[in-house]
């Protein structure tokens, strides 16, 4: 059996309460993080499922946050049913802007994150914890800018502090609101992804402000 694939990463699971916008940034060493890691619903929540990623948290823990689960609450449901949660990370905020992160005995170093009112911040296999510091602290200083700028700046923030420890890869963006993506028939605000490039992040903004400049209402 070939050997699993690490999504080794950072990312930072957030949401705007005032605007009503959720979102997932995230960077990783990793072929096409973006289809794996983020996952959003407006007024439910955001999650963040990485290391030995388990995909299904992402639609198995919006249905919990549906029914009404904190986000401690689905983090415990998730990683108590899942006899591989010593190898996942996971992070989720809920409607409530409500947070938890978790990290699995078994992930390889560094590995950790941090909670905070309306963001969940973590990363395995990175240079230090200074990275995760860097997601955490960048949000809470820019709180009243956009969300998914804000989120932009957490990732370059989390690169400059040392990011993924084997180097980067693939990263991606995804900010739901409610009727405010396309044609306001769809609720993808933003949904951008870098699968394989020598600098990520710098390709992931570009995409930004061009999709800002297509699709986004000021």
């Amino acid at each position: 059996m070939a050997e699993r694939p690490l999504v080794a990463t950072y990312s930072i699971a957030a949401c705007d309460l005032e605007t009503g916008q959720w979102g997932v940034a995230v960077q990783s060493k990793f072929l096409g993080v973006g289809a794996i890691v983020p996952w959003a619903e407006p007024h439910v929540g955001a999650i963040a499922t990485q290391a030995v990623a388990n995909p299904r948290y992402g639609p198995d823990g919006l249905a919990l946050l549906r029914e009404g689960l904190s986000a401690e609450e689905t983090v415990e449901r998730l990683t108590s049913a899942d006899d591989g949660r010593a190898e996942r990370q996971l992070g989720i905020v809920d409607g409530e802007g409500r947070s938890a992160s978790f990290t699995g005995g078994e992930c390889n170093e560094w590995a950790g994150g941090r909670a905070g009112a309306n963001y969940a911040a973590q990363g395995n296999i990175l240079v230090s914890e200074a990275t995760v510091d860097a997601l955490a602290e960048t949000f809470e200083a820019s709180a009243g800018n956009m969300l998914s700028t804000r989120l932009l700046d957490c990732l370059d923030a989390a690169q400059a502090a040392g990011g993924d420890s084997r180097g980067q890869q693939s990263a991606a963006l995804l900010v739901v609101q409610r009727d405010a993506g396309y044609a306001a028939l769809s609720d993808s605000l933003v949904d951008l992804r870098v699968e394989d490039h020598e600098r990520p992040l710098e390709e992931l903004r570009r995409l930004y402000d061009l999709h800002r400049e297509v699709f986004q209402r000021e």
